[in-house]
């Protein structure tokens, strides 16, 4: 894979791994993001997803592959050079209580990436963290307090403010509402969706929430161990999934309906049926998967579209007689 015209980032076969003999954690992902875009990252609990998100951002270095922000390869900068490019990305953890610094005011904390990448006099640093403050729905008075005296809501928009400081392009939000409430959810995911119509943000949204990746997403990536499995527009990948384990995934989402009876087709596993000799060499869904072939587990299925020439992709053998089901 090379880097598409017009991509704000382009990650091109990214993989990490932990360990000689352990799996991959990230198993050679490629995909772009474009500028104004959301493309939401979705999978399962450990199956990559915050791996990718932190060796995209630098924080966790990969054993191979490119990372390209804005032309410039960021896993062949040196540190100093990674640290000054950070400005055009910055990243939104899950926790916000423990991505704040317990024992600093908001006023130091957004104060401190001022100072360092904008060189912002002293005199000015109040005036521009009370603005920032503003964008993010906070009031001036917030900056002389500790996080321990906001609401998990209100942590989350202080470090959302933090990472606005800088003036990025691109936004790395690691399954930011996941440890909030529903109702504090919402504001959360429309102050997102506000920040990056006005600021004209590009943002990589990571969750394992379906319902809130279709309500902010433009593009969706969908995970499996370690590889995207599938890629392509929200409303495609909702309305008609190629792959087996998308389709497993929606089928999964709860309907809010008592009345109505959960009739999706079960899928189930294969586990036993093959080797695990035969399932390393093969689909790493294919222990899972409804629809496996003996062909499954000999072959890695490769991301590629379902026609030629087409944006969305799949990684399975059998996509195209999926398209008909």
């Amino acid at each position: 894979m090379t880097t598409s015209p017009g991509a704000i980032l382009s990650v091109i076969n990214c993989l990490v791994s932990f360990g000689a003999k352990k799996p991959c954690v990230v198993d050679s992902v490629s995909f772009d993001l474009y500028p104004h875009e959301v493309l939401g990252l979705v999978g399962e609990s450990g199956c990559g997803k915050t791996t990718l998100s932190r060796a995209t951002m630098g924080l966790q270095a990969a054993q191979n592959g490119s990372v390209i922000l804005l032309g410039t390869d960021l896993t062949k900068q040196t540190a100093g050079q990674l640290r000054k490019s950070r400005c055009a990305m910055q990243m939104i953890f899950q926790d916000p209580y423990a991505s704040l610094n317990p024992r600093m005011t908001v006023f130091d904390m957004l104060r401190e990436p001022l100072r360092f990448h904008h060189k912002i006099p002293r005199a000015d640093c109040p005036h521009e963290i009370a603005n920032l403050l503003e964008k993010v729905g906070l009031d001036s008075a917030s900056m002389r307090k500790f996080p321990h005296e906001f609401s998990g809501g209100q942590r989350q928009r202080i470090a959302i403010a933090r990472a606005l400081a800088v003036g990025p392009k691109l936004i790395i939000a690691d399954e930011p509402v996941s440890a909030l409430d529903v109702s504090v959810q919402a504001q959360i995911l429309n102050l997102l969706s506000d920040l990056r119509k006005d600021m004209g943000l590009a943002m990589l949204f990571i969750s394992h929430d379906l319902s809130v990746v279709r309500y902010i997403s433009d593009r969706i990536a969908v995970m499996f161990k370690g590889k995207i499995v599938e890629i392509g527009g929200c409303d495609e990948v909702f309305g008609s999934p190629l792959h087996p384990y998308t389709q497993a995934l929606l089928a999964a989402i709860p309907i809010a309906d008592p009345d109505h009876l959960y009739t999706a087709p079960l899928q189930p596993a294969f586990i036993g049926r093959y080797c695990d000799e035969e399932l390393n060499k093969g689909c790493p869904y294919a222990a899972r998967c409804h629809y496996a072939l003996s062909e499954c587990t000999k072959n890695i299925p490769v991301l590629e579209p379902l026609f030629n020439g087409e944006a969305r992709q799949a990684a399975c053998l059998r996509k195209r007689e999926l398209k008909l089901f």
